[in-house]
């Protein structure tokens, strides 16, 4: 039985967010050290996405808010995987991460990050 080659489906999917989507960046912040304390440290990390606002019919105004964006982005070249805390910046804005999905259908490789972002919640 031959095996499927996701990395096939992740270039795929680049090409696709290169050509119609734009630069942004994925923001972590690490919190001090618990015992020296400190300032937060902020790390960008520049990415390439598509931010698309949700369809009225999936805005439930608790889980999917109005002003909520549904964010596709590459996973090429990213050097983490975006996870609920970070923050992306895409058409100007800072949108937190409320929830994320990986799109790992094999268990190992990200085809494509699909977040859902609210703004307003830029902690960095």
């Amino acid at each position: 039985m031959a095996t499927f080659d996701y990395t096939e489906m992740q270039a795929t999917a680049h090409e696709l967010i290169e050509e119609f989507g734009q630069a942004g960046t994925v923001k972590r912040v690490t919190p001090p050290d618990p015992v020296y304390g400190g300032e937060p440290i902020v790390t960008s990390y520049p990415a390439t996405l598509v931010p698309m606002a949700y369809e009225a019919r999936y805005i439930d105004g608790t889980v999917i808010q109005t002003g909520d964006m549904q964010i596709y982005i590459s996973a090429v070249g990213l050097s983490i995987e975006p996870t609920v805390g970070d923050v992306v910046t895409a058409n100007g804005a800072d949108y937190a991460i409320i929830n994320g999905d990986p799109n790992k259908y094999d268990g190992i490789t990200p085809v494509v990050f699909i977040v859902q972002g609210r703004i307003g919640g830029s902690r960095a």
